[in-house]
Protein backbone atom coordinates (compact mmCIF):
# COMPACT_ATOMS: atom_id res chain seq x y z
CA UNK A 1 0.00 0.00 0.00
CA UNK A 2 1.02 3.52 -0.43
CA UNK A 3 1.64 5.91 2.38
CA UNK A 4 -0.52 8.22 3.15
CA UNK A 5 -0.07 11.67 4.57
CA UNK A 6 -0.77 10.31 8.65
CA UNK A 7 1.43 7.47 8.29
CA UNK A 8 4.05 9.68 7.41
CA UNK A 9 3.46 12.26 10.10
CA UNK A 10 3.32 9.30 12.58
CA UNK A 11 6.49 7.71 11.25
CA UNK A 12 8.64 11.30 11.34
CA UNK A 13 7.06 11.82 14.92
CA UNK A 14 7.90 8.80 16.47
CA UNK A 15 11.04 8.45 18.49
CA UNK A 16 14.11 6.13 16.67
CA UNK A 17 15.14 2.83 18.30
CA UNK A 18 16.67 3.35 21.49
CA UNK A 19 16.26 6.40 22.40
CA UNK A 20 14.01 8.16 24.96
CA UNK A 21 11.45 10.75 24.23
CA UNK A 22 11.98 14.76 24.77
CA UNK A 23 11.63 16.08 27.73
CA UNK A 24 9.36 19.37 26.40
CA UNK A 25 5.73 18.95 27.30
CA UNK A 26 6.96 17.47 30.69
CA UNK A 27 9.19 21.13 30.91
CA UNK A 28 6.11 22.88 29.58
CA UNK A 29 3.88 21.45 32.74
CA UNK A 30 6.34 22.35 35.03
CA UNK A 31 5.10 24.86 38.03
CA UNK A 32 6.68 28.15 38.28
CA UNK A 33 9.75 29.05 41.10
CA UNK A 34 7.44 31.79 42.44
CA UNK A 35 3.90 30.09 42.99
CA UNK A 36 5.21 27.80 45.99
CA UNK A 37 6.96 30.81 48.13
CA UNK A 38 3.49 32.98 46.82
CA UNK A 39 1.34 30.18 48.65
CA UNK A 40 3.36 30.39 52.04
CA UNK A 41 3.60 33.81 51.91
CA UNK A 42 -0.34 33.78 51.73
CA UNK A 43 -1.10 31.15 54.37
CA UNK A 44 1.86 33.09 56.64
CA UNK A 45 -0.20 36.20 56.53
CA UNK A 46 -3.58 34.35 56.52
CA UNK A 47 -2.09 32.55 59.99
CA UNK A 48 -0.50 36.32 61.32
CA UNK A 49 -3.97 37.58 60.75
CA UNK A 50 -5.85 34.51 62.84
CA UNK A 51 -3.39 35.34 65.32
CA UNK A 52 -3.66 38.98 65.91
CA UNK A 53 -7.39 39.07 65.53
CA UNK A 54 -7.89 36.10 68.05
CA UNK A 55 -5.20 38.28 70.21
CA UNK A 56 -7.44 41.37 69.91
CA UNK A 57 -10.67 39.73 71.36
CA UNK A 58 -8.62 37.79 74.24
CA UNK A 59 -7.06 41.50 74.96
CA UNK A 60 -10.12 43.92 74.49
CA UNK A 61 -10.96 44.28 77.69
CA UNK A 62 -7.30 44.97 79.36
CA UNK A 63 -7.52 47.74 75.78
CA UNK A 64 -10.64 49.33 77.33
CA UNK A 65 -9.15 49.58 80.85
CA UNK A 66 -5.95 51.31 79.44
CA UNK A 67 -7.84 53.55 77.43
CA UNK A 68 -9.97 54.88 80.32
CA UNK A 69 -6.57 55.29 81.98
CA UNK A 70 -5.52 57.05 79.69
CA UNK A 71 -8.23 59.72 79.66
CA UNK A 72 -8.61 59.60 83.82
CA UNK A 73 -4.45 60.82 83.36
CA UNK A 74 -5.61 63.60 81.32
CA UNK A 75 -8.27 64.67 83.68
CA UNK A 76 -5.94 65.16 86.34
CA UNK A 77 -2.95 65.81 84.60
CA UNK A 78 -3.83 69.72 84.93
CA UNK A 79 -3.65 69.45 88.96
CA UNK A 80 -0.58 67.44 88.54
CA UNK A 81 1.76 70.13 86.83
CA UNK A 82 -0.05 72.65 88.80
CA UNK A 83 1.05 70.72 92.27
CA UNK A 84 4.45 69.82 90.39
CA UNK A 85 5.14 73.07 88.91
CA UNK A 86 5.47 74.50 92.73
CA UNK A 87 7.70 72.21 93.99
CA UNK A 88 6.37 68.93 94.91
CA UNK A 89 7.68 65.76 93.07
CA UNK A 90 5.26 64.24 89.91
CA UNK A 91 4.81 60.79 91.67
CA UNK A 92 3.72 62.50 94.91
CA UNK A 93 1.73 64.79 93.61
CA UNK A 94 -0.20 62.57 91.27
CA UNK A 95 -0.27 60.14 94.83
CA UNK A 96 -1.79 63.36 96.26
CA UNK A 97 -4.73 63.52 94.09
CA UNK A 98 -5.69 60.21 93.34
CA UNK A 99 -6.03 59.96 97.32
CA UNK A 100 -8.31 62.65 97.80
CA UNK A 101 -10.44 61.24 94.45
CA UNK A 102 -10.32 57.92 96.13
CA UNK A 103 -11.51 59.58 99.65
CA UNK A 104 -13.93 61.27 98.09
CA UNK A 105 -15.72 58.41 96.01
CA UNK A 106 -15.29 56.14 99.60
CA UNK A 107 -17.27 58.76 101.81
CA UNK A 108 -19.83 58.85 99.11
CA UNK A 109 -20.08 54.79 98.75
CA UNK A 110 -20.19 54.94 102.55
CA UNK A 111 -23.31 57.49 102.91
CA UNK A 112 -25.17 55.89 100.18
CA UNK A 113 -24.65 52.73 101.65
CA UNK A 114 -25.85 54.26 104.83
CA UNK A 115 -28.43 55.54 103.45
CA UNK A 116 -29.83 52.36 101.41
CA UNK A 117 -29.94 50.33 104.43
CA UNK A 118 -31.23 52.77 106.69
CA UNK A 119 -34.30 53.19 104.24
CA UNK A 120 -34.45 49.88 103.54
CA UNK A 121 -34.71 48.99 107.29
CA UNK A 122 -37.88 51.54 107.39
CA UNK A 123 -39.47 50.29 104.25
CA UNK A 124 -39.39 46.29 106.04
CA UNK A 125 -40.24 47.81 109.11
CA UNK A 126 -43.27 49.78 108.12
CA UNK A 127 -44.03 47.46 105.28
CA UNK A 128 -47.03 45.67 107.08
CA UNK A 129 -48.38 48.82 107.51
CA UNK A 130 -48.38 49.45 103.24
CA UNK A 131 -49.68 46.57 102.60
CA UNK A 132 -52.52 46.40 105.51
CA UNK A 133 -53.44 50.23 103.96
CA UNK A 134 -53.66 48.65 100.05
CA UNK A 135 -55.57 45.45 101.14
CA UNK A 136 -58.03 48.40 103.20
CA UNK A 137 -57.83 50.31 99.53
CA UNK A 138 -59.03 47.20 97.39
CA UNK A 139 -61.62 45.53 100.00
CA UNK A 140 -63.25 48.92 99.89
CA UNK A 141 -63.36 49.93 96.20
CA UNK A 142 -63.34 46.08 94.45
CA UNK A 143 -65.95 45.01 97.61
CA UNK A 144 -63.36 41.95 98.38
CA UNK A 145 -62.64 40.19 101.29
CA UNK A 146 -59.11 39.89 101.25
CA UNK A 147 -56.85 39.97 104.33
CA UNK A 148 -53.17 40.46 105.13
CA UNK A 149 -52.49 36.94 106.88
CA UNK A 150 -53.83 35.35 103.69
CA UNK A 151 -51.69 37.40 101.63
CA UNK A 152 -48.28 36.57 103.18
CA UNK A 153 -48.72 32.59 103.09
CA UNK A 154 -50.16 32.91 99.34
CA UNK A 155 -46.54 34.70 98.86
CA UNK A 156 -44.85 32.24 100.96
CA UNK A 157 -46.13 29.55 99.75
CA UNK A 158 -46.06 30.65 96.20
CA UNK A 159 -43.89 28.61 93.21
CA UNK A 160 -42.16 31.79 92.40
CA UNK A 161 -41.07 32.90 95.46
CA UNK A 162 -39.31 29.46 95.72
CA UNK A 163 -37.97 29.15 92.40
CA UNK A 164 -36.63 32.85 92.55
CA UNK A 165 -34.97 31.69 96.39
CA UNK A 166 -33.41 28.91 94.84
CA UNK A 167 -31.74 30.76 91.34
CA UNK A 168 -30.47 33.41 93.74
CA UNK A 169 -29.04 30.68 95.91
CA UNK A 170 -27.27 29.14 92.82
CA UNK A 171 -26.40 32.78 91.63
CA UNK A 172 -24.19 33.76 94.85
CA UNK A 173 -21.03 32.62 93.11
CA UNK A 174 -21.48 34.08 90.08
CA UNK A 175 -22.21 37.92 91.58
CA UNK A 176 -19.12 37.25 93.68
CA UNK A 177 -17.09 36.08 90.69
CA UNK A 178 -18.32 39.50 89.06
CA UNK A 179 -17.76 41.87 92.17
CA UNK A 180 -14.15 40.55 92.60
CA UNK A 181 -13.53 41.36 88.65
CA UNK A 182 -14.95 44.83 88.96
CA UNK A 183 -12.43 44.86 91.98
CA UNK A 184 -9.66 44.13 90.16
CA UNK A 185 -10.52 45.81 86.87
CA UNK A 186 -10.88 48.71 88.94
CA UNK A 187 -7.23 48.73 90.73
CA UNK A 188 -5.77 47.86 86.88
CA UNK A 189 -7.44 51.45 86.20
CA UNK A 190 -6.12 52.95 89.16
CA UNK A 191 -2.56 51.83 88.46
CA UNK A 192 -2.08 52.50 84.82
CA UNK A 193 -3.64 56.05 85.06
CA UNK A 194 -1.06 56.65 87.96
CA UNK A 195 1.56 56.01 85.43
CA UNK A 196 0.07 57.85 83.40
CA UNK A 197 -0.14 60.64 85.26
CA UNK A 198 3.25 60.28 87.07
CA UNK A 199 5.22 59.38 84.14
CA UNK A 200 3.49 62.06 81.80
CA UNK A 201 6.74 63.88 80.22
CA UNK A 202 8.55 60.41 80.26
CA UNK A 203 5.77 58.95 78.07
CA UNK A 204 5.63 62.07 76.01
CA UNK A 205 9.87 62.20 75.36
CA UNK A 206 9.52 58.04 74.68
CA UNK A 207 6.71 58.67 71.96
CA UNK A 208 8.27 61.77 70.36
CA UNK A 209 11.95 60.22 70.31
CA UNK A 210 10.79 57.63 67.55
CA UNK A 211 9.07 60.58 65.00
CA UNK A 212 10.80 63.57 63.78
CA UNK A 213 10.88 66.90 64.68
CA UNK A 214 7.81 68.38 62.51
CA UNK A 215 5.24 65.36 63.86
CA UNK A 216 6.80 65.45 67.23
CA UNK A 217 5.42 69.29 67.30
CA UNK A 218 1.71 67.82 65.82
CA UNK A 219 1.87 64.83 68.51
CA UNK A 220 2.49 67.40 72.05
CA UNK A 221 0.02 69.78 70.17
CA UNK A 222 -2.42 67.22 70.26
CA UNK A 223 -1.80 65.75 73.84
CA UNK A 224 -2.10 69.51 75.08
CA UNK A 225 -5.28 69.59 73.65
CA UNK A 226 -6.59 66.09 74.89
CA UNK A 227 -5.21 67.42 78.41
CA UNK A 228 -6.83 70.68 78.43
CA UNK A 229 -10.64 69.36 76.70
CA UNK A 230 -10.65 66.76 78.83
CA UNK A 231 -10.10 68.00 82.18
CA UNK A 232 -12.41 71.23 81.44
CA UNK A 233 -14.92 68.54 80.37
CA UNK A 234 -14.51 67.09 84.31
CA UNK A 235 -13.99 70.16 85.90
CA UNK A 236 -17.10 71.66 84.32
CA UNK A 237 -19.00 68.30 84.82
CA UNK A 238 -17.91 68.88 88.56
CA UNK A 239 -19.08 72.23 89.03
CA UNK A 240 -22.61 71.84 87.58
CA UNK A 241 -22.90 68.71 89.48
CA UNK A 242 -22.09 70.83 92.56
CA UNK A 243 -25.00 73.50 91.60
CA UNK A 244 -27.35 70.94 90.77
CA UNK A 245 -26.17 69.19 94.48
CA UNK A 246 -27.01 72.30 96.12
CA UNK A 247 -30.27 72.97 94.33
CA UNK A 248 -31.83 69.29 95.10
CA UNK A 249 -30.82 69.69 98.32
CA UNK A 250 -32.56 72.98 99.06
CA UNK A 251 -35.51 71.16 97.82
CA UNK A 252 -35.32 67.86 99.81
CA UNK A 253 -34.52 70.30 102.90
CA UNK A 254 -37.51 72.22 102.21
CA UNK A 255 -40.09 68.97 101.62
CA UNK A 256 -38.99 67.37 104.60
CA UNK A 257 -37.29 64.12 102.80
CA UNK A 258 -34.83 62.18 104.95
CA UNK A 259 -31.05 61.77 103.81
CA UNK A 260 -31.41 65.36 101.97
CA UNK A 261 -27.50 65.77 101.35
CA UNK A 262 -26.45 62.28 100.41
CA UNK A 263 -30.00 62.62 97.55
CA UNK A 264 -28.71 65.86 96.85
CA UNK A 265 -24.97 64.39 95.76
CA UNK A 266 -26.15 61.52 94.40
CA UNK A 267 -28.45 63.84 91.71
CA UNK A 268 -25.67 66.24 91.05
CA UNK A 269 -23.07 62.89 90.54
CA UNK A 270 -25.43 60.66 88.62
CA UNK A 271 -27.00 63.45 86.52
CA UNK A 272 -23.77 65.27 84.90
CA UNK A 273 -21.76 61.76 84.83
CA UNK A 274 -24.03 59.61 83.31
CA UNK A 275 -24.97 60.86 79.50
CA UNK A 276 -28.28 61.63 78.31
CA UNK A 277 -30.30 59.42 80.91
CA UNK A 278 -28.60 60.06 83.96
CA UNK A 279 -30.82 62.99 85.14
CA UNK A 280 -33.96 60.74 84.67
CA UNK A 281 -31.72 57.83 86.75
CA UNK A 282 -30.56 60.51 89.37
CA UNK A 283 -34.25 61.80 90.09
CA UNK A 284 -35.89 58.14 90.21
CA UNK A 285 -33.98 57.74 93.73
CA UNK A 286 -35.62 61.03 95.53
CA UNK A 287 -38.77 60.25 93.99
CA UNK A 288 -38.93 57.03 95.33
CA UNK A 289 -37.95 58.14 98.89
CA UNK A 290 -40.18 61.46 98.67
CA UNK A 291 -42.96 59.08 97.61
CA UNK A 292 -42.27 57.06 101.49
CA UNK A 293 -43.03 60.63 102.92
CA UNK A 294 -46.25 61.93 100.69
CA UNK A 295 -47.35 60.78 97.22
CA UNK A 296 -47.39 64.20 96.71
CA UNK A 297 -43.82 65.35 97.34
CA UNK A 298 -42.82 62.46 94.52
CA UNK A 299 -44.83 65.25 92.38
CA UNK A 300 -42.73 68.22 93.69
CA UNK A 301 -39.75 66.33 92.82
CA UNK A 302 -40.34 65.11 89.47
CA UNK A 303 -41.05 68.66 88.51
CA UNK A 304 -38.31 70.17 90.07
CA UNK A 305 -36.10 68.03 88.32
CA UNK A 306 -37.59 68.51 84.90
CA UNK A 307 -37.39 72.32 85.12
CA UNK A 308 -34.08 72.23 86.43
CA UNK A 309 -33.03 70.59 83.64
CA UNK A 310 -34.21 73.04 81.15
CA UNK A 311 -32.44 75.49 82.77
CA UNK A 312 -29.06 73.76 83.39
CA UNK A 313 -29.28 72.84 79.54
CA UNK A 314 -29.99 76.48 78.25
CA UNK A 315 -28.59 78.02 80.54
CA UNK A 316 -25.86 76.83 82.84
CA UNK A 317 -24.18 74.14 80.74
CA UNK A 318 -23.70 76.60 77.76
CA UNK A 319 -22.05 79.20 79.69
CA UNK A 320 -19.71 76.89 82.08
CA UNK A 321 -18.64 74.57 78.84
CA UNK A 322 -18.08 77.64 76.17
CA UNK A 323 -14.54 77.73 76.97
CA UNK A 324 -14.08 74.44 77.49
CA UNK A 325 -16.22 71.78 75.50
CA UNK A 326 -17.23 73.74 73.08
CA UNK A 327 -19.75 71.42 70.75
CA UNK A 328 -22.59 71.17 69.25
CA UNK A 329 -25.63 69.46 71.49
CA UNK A 330 -26.08 67.59 68.77
CA UNK A 331 -23.09 66.31 68.22
CA UNK A 332 -22.80 65.57 71.44
CA UNK A 333 -25.64 63.63 71.56
CA UNK A 334 -24.91 61.62 68.40
CA UNK A 335 -21.10 61.18 69.95
CA UNK A 336 -22.80 59.79 73.17
CA UNK A 337 -24.80 57.50 71.03
CA UNK A 338 -21.51 56.04 68.86
CA UNK A 339 -19.23 55.79 71.81
CA UNK A 340 -22.08 53.53 73.35
CA UNK A 341 -22.10 51.33 70.23
CA UNK A 342 -18.45 50.81 70.37
CA UNK A 343 -17.47 50.49 73.82
CA UNK A 344 -20.95 50.53 75.53
CA UNK A 345 -20.64 52.99 79.04
CA UNK A 346 -17.11 53.41 78.81
CA UNK A 347 -18.20 54.94 75.49
CA UNK A 348 -20.15 56.81 76.83
CA UNK A 349 -18.28 58.75 79.14
CA UNK A 350 -15.02 59.75 76.74
CA UNK A 351 -17.47 60.36 73.71
CA UNK A 352 -17.76 64.17 74.67
CA UNK A 353 -14.16 65.00 75.56
CA UNK A 354 -12.68 62.60 72.64
CA UNK A 355 -15.10 64.49 70.19
CA UNK A 356 -14.22 67.84 71.71
CA UNK A 357 -10.57 67.14 70.70
CA UNK A 358 -10.70 66.07 67.51
CA UNK A 359 -12.57 69.11 66.54
CA UNK A 360 -10.12 71.35 68.38
CA UNK A 361 -7.23 69.94 66.93
CA UNK A 362 -8.79 69.95 63.19
CA UNK A 363 -9.78 72.92 63.53
CA UNK A 364 -6.52 74.49 62.97
CA UNK A 365 -6.06 72.98 59.71
CA UNK A 366 -9.90 73.96 58.36
CA UNK A 367 -9.45 76.89 56.74
CA UNK A 368 -12.23 79.25 57.52
CA UNK A 369 -13.95 81.95 55.07
CA UNK A 370 -15.91 85.39 56.48
CA UNK A 371 -19.62 84.81 55.82
CA UNK A 372 -21.08 87.18 53.10
CA UNK A 373 -24.30 89.00 54.81
CA UNK A 374 -26.85 87.70 52.39
CA UNK A 375 -30.35 87.34 54.61
CA UNK A 376 -30.38 83.54 53.51
CA UNK A 377 -27.50 83.16 56.07
CA UNK A 378 -29.85 84.38 59.04
CA UNK A 379 -33.15 81.98 57.49
CA UNK A 380 -34.46 84.49 55.62
CA UNK A 381 -35.80 83.96 52.49
CA UNK A 382 -35.50 85.97 49.51
CA UNK A 383 -38.72 86.46 47.25
CA UNK A 384 -38.64 87.22 43.51
CA UNK A 385 -40.68 89.89 42.04
CA UNK A 386 -44.08 88.12 42.63
CA UNK A 387 -44.79 85.52 45.01
CA UNK A 388 -46.77 82.13 43.50
CA UNK A 389 -49.84 82.76 45.72
CA UNK A 390 -49.81 86.21 43.46
CA UNK A 391 -49.95 84.50 40.00
CA UNK A 392 -52.78 82.36 41.22
CA UNK A 393 -54.63 85.01 42.67
CA UNK A 394 -54.03 86.99 39.18
CA UNK A 395 -54.90 84.05 37.00
CA UNK A 396 -58.18 83.77 38.60
CA UNK A 397 -58.91 87.33 38.33
CA UNK A 398 -61.06 88.62 35.67
CA UNK A 399 -59.57 90.51 32.38
CA UNK A 400 -61.90 93.40 33.15
CA UNK A 401 -61.50 93.42 37.01
CA UNK A 402 -59.37 96.72 37.85
CA UNK A 403 -57.15 94.65 40.56
CA UNK A 404 -55.58 93.02 38.41
CA UNK A 405 -53.75 95.99 37.20
CA UNK A 406 -52.11 95.74 40.77
CA UNK A 407 -50.61 92.50 40.46
CA UNK A 408 -46.84 92.42 39.40
CA UNK A 409 -46.06 89.76 36.78
CA UNK A 410 -43.27 89.98 34.78
CA UNK A 411 -43.88 90.33 31.08
CA UNK A 412 -41.61 89.14 28.09
CA UNK A 413 -40.35 92.63 27.80
CA UNK A 414 -39.78 93.67 31.45
CA UNK A 415 -43.14 95.29 31.33
CA UNK A 416 -46.47 94.14 33.63
CA UNK A 417 -49.27 92.90 31.46
CA UNK A 418 -52.82 93.28 32.41
CA UNK A 419 -53.61 90.01 33.58
CA UNK A 420 -50.07 89.31 35.18
CA UNK A 421 -49.15 86.98 32.06
CA UNK A 422 -46.51 87.00 29.57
Amino acid sequence: MAPTDETLLATSDASPPGRTPPEGGAARARMPGWLPRAMVLALALIACFQLGSWAFHQLTGLLINVLIAFFLALAVEPAVSWMAGRGMRRGMATGVVFLGVMVAGAGFVVLLSSMLAGQIVSMVEDFPEYLDSVINWINHTFHTDLSRVAVQDSLLHSDWLQKYVQNSASGVLDVSGQVLGGLFRLLTILLFSFYFAADGPRLRRALCSVLPPAKQAEVLRAWEIAVDKTGGYLYSRGLMALISGIAHYILLEALGVPYAPVLAVWVGLVSQFIPTIGTYLAGALPMLIAFTVDPWYALWVLIFVVVYQQFENYVLQPKLTAKTVDIHPAVAFGSVIAGTALLGAVGALIAIPAVATLQAFLGAYVKRYDVTDDPRVHGHRTRSGSSLLGRMRAALRRPDDPRAEAVPGPGADGENTRDGSR
